[in-house]
């Protein structure tokens, strides 16, 4: 029988290396224990977000329930997906949230796009989620990213700076390099499966099919490179046990 893998990841709150299977549980005692006291609150949701293909990228984080499709889009573009302004879409209970930005890609919606009923991301997540939905997202739709989200749990708390907090994340999956096992940085997209090479051996390789490896399910995609903004960058690996 194969050895199953377990995925950690770093928990914002507190620090503490958690294991994706202990997520939930973890954060039931840490979320209240970290809200500040005072201060405007809010009915939040409590969403897990995987790659649908690679659940080894994963995380947790808190949104507020009234916040909309578009607003939870725009945070999974910036911290996992977007390269070149792609189309994206929800899909719950059948239907289908569109973000359309106008972009060339338009032209396939059709042909890859997600089908049944299509309306548009400027719904409140209160009016289509309830605690224990599962849903999906899709970034573009060539090269396409595929996403899986739960809705873990509801409560009141205090609103989140940024919109969304991040409550727990991945570790950077540990990817080596074919050539001599070192820790890979680069992957040759020429071919598939995508090829790892540390910054080494990829001086070896044509530069024009090389993307750097980062840490979310849309590695090697498209132009993907890592997030625009710096803060939302995350590589750390497995802390060493102690």
């Amino acid at each position: 029988m194969a050895t199953r893998t377990v995925s950690y990841g770093k928990c914002f709150l507190c620090g503490a290396k958690v294991a994706k299977n202990a997520a939930s549980r973890h954060l039931a005692k840490c979320l209240p224990a970290h809200d500040s006291p005072g201060g405007k609150t809010a009915h939040l949701f409590h969403l897990r977000v995987e790659g649908a293909y690679a659940p080894g990228y994963w995380m947790h984080i808190e949104i507020p329930a009234s916040a909309t499709l578009n607003d939870l889009d725009s945070f999974l573009r910036s911290i996992w997906l977007e390269c070149c302004g792609h189309l994206s879409a929800f899909t719950i209970h059948g239907v289908v949230y569109e973000r359309n930005t106008g972009m060339v890609d338009a032209m396939w919606k059709d042909i890859f796009g997600p089908g049944g009923r299509v309306s548009s991301m400027r719904k409140k997540l209160f009016d289509v989620l309830r605690p224990g939905d599962v849903f999906s997202h899709e970034y573009d739709y060539g090269t396409t990213t595929e996403l899986t989200l739960k809705v873990v749990g509801e409560r009141e708390g205090p609103v989140p700076k940024d919109k969304v907090r991040l409550l727990v994340r991945n570790y950077a999956p540990d990817i080596r390099c074919i050539e001599c096992d070192q820790r890979a940085e680069w992957l040759y997209v020429h071919d598939y499966p995508f090829k790892p090479y540390c910054a080494v051996h990829a001086e070896t390789m044509d530069d024009a099919v090389l993307l750097p490896v980062v840490n979310s399910p849309r590695v090697g995609d498209c132009g993907y490179d890592g997030p625009a903004d710096e803060a939302l960058w995350f590589e750390e690996t497995v802390p060493a046990a102690a």
